[in-house]
């Protein structure tokens, strides 16, 4: 059986599904990229925009999520941290 994924590994997952869509993606197609639950993306929602990682823009009525400068970071970093730990097998 899989294991759960980490606070890490699912907030690594939204800010890579929004960078994968050229840095701005809609809340619907956030939820099934990151395959997450409404509840759990609203509560991670809440936390990234509050870290600055990322943040909420209307386009035409629209709402869209879009990353910041330090949700780029994030992610350069947690690839490098992951790269590191599975070079050392943990």
């Amino acid at each position: 059986m899989k294991q759960r994924r980490s606070r890490e590994e699912v907030i690594f997952d939204m800010l890579d599904a929004i960078k994968k869509k050229g840095g701005t993606i809609k809340p619907t197609h956030l939820l099934y990229k990151a395959n997450l639950s409404h509840d759990a993306m609203r509560r991670y929602l809440a936390e990234l925009l509050s870290a600055g990682l990322m943040q909420e823009q209307q386009i035409k009525k629209k709402k869209f999520y879009a990353l910041t400068d330090n949700g780029y970071h994030f992610i350069e970093r947690y690839q490098k941290f992951r790269e590191f730990s599975e070079a050392f097998g943990i």
